[in-house]
C-alpha cells in the first residue's frame, strides 16, 4: 500500500477535536492550569501543536551547512599542541581552536605539518596585539590557510571588567584589522551570558546589541562574524534559541549592508555541570550538543565530563570527542539541513524568542546601547536577577540535577581528586565596570560537601 493512500484511510483531525478529547480525559480540570505551562523567558507551551494553529509570522531560519566536530586546545607548550593537533585531527576532530595567552607564540611552529587547505583553525585571543594578528593574516594567505580569530574587545570588557587597553583604542584597532586584514577576526562571546544565568531572551537580546556595537564602529563589511554560544539542557528551546539567533543575526546585518553568514560555534554550558556523580555530566552534554547540532551551529566543540576538576586530559577529550562522532556518523545528525524546520513546537518557540529578543534589543538601544548599560551596571543586574530566580528554583528543587539536588550518592567523595579549582575565583582589584560572573548552579552544595568530607 502507498504511503498517500493509507494516510487518506484516516480522517484529519482538527486541534479543535483534539483540544475537545484532552479536556474530556482530564474530567473537569482546567486545561491551561493542568497542561499549559511558562517558561522563565515568558513562553507559553501547549501540550499540542497543529498546523491549523500555525500561521509563521517570521521568515524561516536560515540553515546551516553541517557541522564540524571541533577541538580545543590551550597552547601553553608550541610543540605538544601541535602533535596534540595532529593527534585529534587522524581520531576523527574536522576543526581545531587554540587559545593563546601571549603573542610570543611561534605561528609556523603551531602549525607544522598540520592539514591547511580544508581544516578550519580557531585562534582565541585574549588580547589585542595588531602585529600578532598580522602574523597570522600572512600566514593564512601563503598557505591558503582557513583561519578564523576570535577577538572581542566587549566580550573582555563584560567578562573581565575592562577593556584590553581602553573603548578609543580597541575599536581604533578593530578597524586597523578590519582594513588590513583578510582573515575573519570578530566574535561576539554569547557563551558569557548563558553561563553567568541569562534567560535566553536576554543571551538574544544582549548576543544582538554586542553585535550591533560592532556593526555601528567598525567596517566589517567584507568579514564574517563569528558567534560563541553555550548550551543548556532544555533540548527544543536550546535548539529554537539557534536558530532564533541566526535569523536576529541576518535580520540586523541586512541593515549594514553585511552580506556574510556568522559562524556559530557552540560549546555546551558550565552553569549545569557537577562535581559530583560527574559521570552525568557526559548525558547532559549529549544532549546539548544534539541541540546544538539540530539548531544549525557551525561548529560543535564539546566539553568534556571532568573539566570541572580536572587538567586536560586524553581520556576525558576523547570521549568528548567520540560522542560528537557518534551524533555525526552513527546517528546521521547531520545528514538532513535543518532537520528542525517545520516542526510546529520549535517552529513556535523560534518566533516567540526571535519577537520577544527583538523588543529587549529595541529596549537596550533606546536606552543607550549595549556599552552604555554594561558601564552603567544594568546588563548585569538583569543577569544577576535571572541567575537568582534560576539559583532559587535549583535550592527548592524545582529544578533538578540529578546526582547533585536529586539523588545524590552520599558515598562520593571528591576532595583527593581536585586538579583545578572548580568554583568562582575571587579576585578583587579596579575595574572599570563590575564584572559579568559566570557561576554553576551547584557550587553552594558542592563546597557544602566538600568541606564535610573526612
Amino acid at each position: 500500500m502507498s504511503q498517500n493512500n493509507l494516510f487518506s484511510d484516516f480522517e484529519a483531525v482538527s486541534s479543535k477535536q483534539w483540544k475537545q478529547q484532552i479536556q474530556f480525559e482530564l474530567k473537569g480540570a482546567d486545561y491551561n492550569e493542568t497542561l499549559v505551562w511558562e517558561s522563565p523567558e515568558g513562553i507559553k507551551v501547549k501540550p499540542f501543536y497543529h498546523c491549523d494553529e500555525f500561521e509563521p509570522k517570521i521568515a524561516a531560519a536560515p540553515a546551516s551547512h553541517g557541522f564540524h566536530i571541533t577541538q580545543n586546545i590551550f597552547v601553553h607548550d608550541v610543540a605538544k599542541s601541535n602533535a596534540r593537533a595532529l593527534d585529534t585531527l587522524q581520531r576523527g576532530a574536522e576543526a581545531i581552536r587554540f587559545t593563546i595567552e601571549n603573542e610570543q607564540v611561534n605561528i609556523e611552529t603551531l602549525m607544522a605539518g598540520l592539514p591547511l587547505g580544508t581544516t578550519p583553525y580557531f585562534f582565541y585571543l585574549p588580547f589585542l596585539a595588531i602585529d600578532f594578528v598580522n602574523q597570522l593574516n600572512q600566514f593564512a594567505e601563503k598557505h591558503q590557510a582557513r583561519f578564523i580569530l576570535q577577538i572581542d574587545p566587549i566580550g573582555q570588557l563584560g567578562k573581565d571588567g575592562n577593556w584590553f587597553a581602553n573603548l578609543d583604542q580597541d575599536f581604533e584597532h578593530l578597524n586597523t584589522l578590519a582594513h588590513s586584514t583578510a582573515v575573519p577576526f570578530l566574535t561576539i562571546n554569547s557563551s558569557l551570558y548563558q553561563n553567568a544565568g541569562a534567560n535566553m531572551i536576554q543571551q538574544l537580546a544582549y548576543t544582538l546589541a554586542h553585535a550591533n556595537e560592532y556593526f555601528n564602529r567598525i567596517a566589517v563589511h567584507k568579514h564574517p562574524i563569528t558567534v560563541e554560544v553555550a548550551v543548556g539542557s532544555n533540548y527544543f528551546f536550546e535548539i529554537a534559541k539557534l536558530r532564533a539567533l541566526r535569523l536576529l543575526f541576518q535580520t540586523l546585518a541586512k541593515e549594514y549592508h553585511h552580506e556574510h553568514e556568522i559562524h556559530i560555534v557552540a560549546t555546551p554550558s558550565r552553569r549545569n555541570k557537577t562535581l559530583y556523580d560527574y559521570n552525568v555530566n557526559m548525558l547532559r552534554t549529549t544532549t546539548e550538543c544534539m541541540s546544538a547540532v539540530l539548531g544549525g551551529a557551525d561548529f560543535v566543540a564539546n566539553l568534556p565530563y571532568d573539566a570541572l576538576y580536572h587538567k586536560d586530559n586524553e581520556f576525558g577529550d576523547r570521549i568528548a570527542r567520540n560522542q560528537l562522532l557518534i551524533l555525526k556518523h552513527e546517528s546521521y545528525l547531520d545528514t538532513v539541513h535543518n532537520a528542525a524546520e517545520g516542526a510546529y513546537y520549535i517552529e513556535s518557540l523560534t518566533e516567540q524568542m526571535a519577537e520577544k529578543a527583538l523588543a529587549l534589543f529595541k529596549d537596550i538601544e533606546a536606552h543607550g546601547g549595549f556599552i552604555t548599560q554594561l558601564i552603567e551596571g544594568t546588563i548585569q543586574r538583569k543577569i544577576a536577577e535571572s541567575a537568582q530566580k534560576e539559583q532559587d528554583a535549583f535550592d527548592n528543587g524545582k529544578e533538578v540535577l540529578l546526582g547533585t539536588n536529586k539523588y545524590p550518592n552520599k558515598n562520593d567523595r571528591m576532595k583527593g581528586d581536585l586538579e583545578l579549582y572548580p568554583f568562582v575565583k575571587q579576585n578583587p582589584r579596579k575595574t572599570l565596570i563590575v564584572p559579568i560572573i559566570e557561576k554553576r548552579l551547584a557550587e553552594k552544595i558542592e563546597q557544602e560537601r566538600l568541606a564535610s568530607e573526612e
